[in-house]
């Protein structure tokens, strides 16, 4: 497999954009030898819907679009990034809002450290930022 890896898809920042997104990230991620039943491709599955969620329901308009990016290095680390072009960062909000929303950053972050990962946030050069989940790949290199 090469040093690096890489793909990467733009949506519409539409509810139906967040199944597109997942369905692309475990197509890409089958494609390099992961498969579909391993335990981690599920939590994969979760914290992109989760990311995919975030960036249509909290960009309230002002992201036409958001980007996911797969990357693997070195057949060591997996990250998978979701930029939109909204400024403002995540943020953790009240229990009593949570009761309804506003779990998803939460989810996100116990899921990727449950796997040994690390969640962290940029800005973008163009006033957005990405979400992204790092974690380590432990699937067997295919000859």
């Amino acid at each position: 497999m090469a040093d690096h890896q890489e793909a990467s898809v733009t949506l519409p920042s539409d509810p139906a954009s967040v199944s597109a997104a997942r369905n692309y990230v475990l197509h890409v991620l089958s494609e390099w030898g992961l498969p579909g039943d391993a335990e981690v491709a599920d939590t994969v599955r979760l914290i992109v819907s989760e990311l995919a969620t975030n960036a249509v329901q909290h960009t309230f308009g002002q992201s036409p679009t958001f980007t996911v990016d797969v990357e693997l290095e070195r057949d060591e680390q997996l990250r998978i990034g979701v930029t939109d072009s909204h400024p403002r960062f995540p943020k953790r909000l009240p229990a009593a809002v949570q009761q309804d929303n506003g779990r998803g950053m939460v989810i996100i972050r116990w899921l990727t450290a449950e796997c040994g990962g690390r969640l962290s946030v940029n800005a973008t050069a163009e006033g957005g930022k990405t979400v992204w989940i790092e974690l380590p790949w432990t699937v067997p290199v295919q000859s």
